[in-house]
Order: C-alpha cells, then sequence, then structure tokens
C-alpha cells in the first residue's frame, strides 16, 4: 500500500483544499465501488472546480451589492406586457454581449419595475461568474467627485474596470452640475467598448441635457452608450401606485 502521509503537505501546497478535505472519504467509496484511477481523479477534480464556482460567486455576489430579492422569477412581466420577456430572457442566458462589452439601456416612468429588473440580470449574470457591480447612479457619482478632488479619479476608474458590468441605477437622478457630469462622462468614457454598463433611467435621451453640463457632452455621452448597445422601454403604470390604490381601497 502507497504511503499517502506527504498527501496532506502536498494538497495544501497546492491550495487543493476541497481535495484535502474530501479524498480520504472519496477514496473509501471509490475502492468500495471498485472505481478506476481514472474516475477517482476525474471525482476529486470536480468537487474541487465546484468549490472554487461556489466561492468565486459567493464573492462575486458580495461585491455586488445588489438589492436582496430581486430575480426574475418574482419579476410580474404580466404587468409590463410591452416588454419583451424572450430577449430579457437572452440577456439573463447568453453572456456574450458581455464579452463583447455592449450596454444595455433600460427606460421608463417611476415605479415600473427597471431596477427589478436589472437587478435580476445582474443577479443571472453573477451565476454565470461575470462580475456586476449595483449602484445609483448619484452614489457612484459622489464617490468619483471624491476621488477627483483628491487627485485618485484615475485610480478609481481602473478598480471599476474590475467589474465587467456595472449597473448605474437612476441615472436621471444625477444633478446638472460641473463636477457631477464631468465624472459620470468620465465612467461613460473609460467603460466605452472595453467594459459594459446597464443604465436605468426615467428620461429619454431627448431629455438628457438635463443630466450633462453641456449639449455636446450629453451627444458624446449618449453616443457612447447607444453605440453596441440593448435598448428595453418599459410603459406601464407604476407598481407603487397600483399598490398605493390598493391599500387605499382596502381601507375605505
Amino acid at each position: 500500500m502507497h504511503n499517502t502521509a506527504t498527501l496532506p503537505i502536498l494538497l495544501k501546497e497546492l491550495r487543493l483544499f476541497t481535495i484535502l478535505e474530501s479524498w480520504q472519504s472519496l477514496l473509501q467509496k471509490a475502492e468500495t465501488e471498485g472505481w478506476n484511477y481514472t474516475r477517482f481523479l476525474s471525482a476529486l477534480f470536480e468537487q474541487e472546480v465546484e468549490a472554487r464556482h461556489r466561492k468565486r460567486i459567493e464573492t462575486y455576489l458580495r461585491k455586488a451589492h445588489l438589492p436582496p430579492g430581486k430575480s426574475l422569477a418574482t419579476f410580474d412581466f404580466s404587468q409590463v406586457q410591452t416588454l419583451n420577456k424572450a430577449k430579457v430572457d437572452d440577456l439573463a442566458c447568453n453572456i456574450a454581449w458581455v464579452k463583447r462589452a455592449e450596454n444595455l439601456l433600460v427606460f421608463g416612468p417611476s415605479g415600473v419595475g427597471k431596477s427589478h429588473l436589472v437587478a435580476a440580470l445582474g443577479y443571472a449574470l453573477v451565476e454565470k461568474s461575470i462580475s456586476v457591480l449595483f449602484t445609483a447612479t448619484t452614489k457612484i457619482v459622489q464617490h468619483l467627485q471624491a476621488a477627483r478632488r483628491d487627485c485618485r479619479l484615475p485610480a478609481e476608474l481602473a478598480k471599476l474596470d474590475k467589474y465587467d458590468v456595472i449597473i448605474l441605477d437612476d441615472i436621471g437622478y444625477v444633478r446638472k452640475d460641473e463636477a457631477e457630469t464631468h465624472v459620470l462622462f468620465e465612467l461613460i468614457a473609460q467603460r466605452y467598448e472595453s467594459c459594459s454598463i446597464i443604465v436605468t433611467s426615467n428620461q429619454p435621451f431627448s431629455e438628457w441635457d438635463s443630466i450633462f453640463a453641456t449639449n455636446s457632452m450629453t451627444v458624446a455621452a449618449i453616443d457612447r452608450l447607444v453605440h453596441h448597445s440593448t435598448i428595453l422601454e418599459i410603459n406601464a403604470e407604476s407598481y407603487r401606485k397600483k399598490y398605493a390604490l390598493t391599500q387605499s381601497n382596502c381601507t375605505n
């Protein structure tokens, strides 16, 4: 019988921690069921790969800051019949658009589920090992403004490049302020044709002059976002308004 005393040391050195924990029990099963060496090794490495995948997904989810409970399963497509469900499912299942650094722009009035939809897509992408960051646009703009004041903007933008997809929720709430719109434009320009952006907006492009400081900056930002992009429009009545009316009727 071969001496296996050094095996744990070797597995630690190679950082094969899942195999380190499971090899003895799996070896016993292999001997009982008469596995050959190939099957035994395959089973060991499958467990290691699966464990690393789970850990990677857990890390991505922790760093994504996605709002809890927002999945495609809980999104009520029946309330937004103008939304192409097949297209949404394709965006969730087929990550080729992310690999091509394409964008997704979601338009619609407040309360129709834009944030829910893009967060659900974020969860679906993370499950496919795509790194995602979900943020209110005003929050990331304030963060980048502070970095700019401290002469750290290039470094902060480089950090954000580590995310395959950044979800900018409610871009229309950014104030038309030169400092704010400058860093927002820098973020859009930095990711152009290199990494994906998902944007939600309750304002059509024709009203984006209220976001950016100059018309030329507005045109340039829209041009970069629209090039290589998918645009979804949600035309429906506000969920929140419907809920408020329901609650009001219940109390009457």
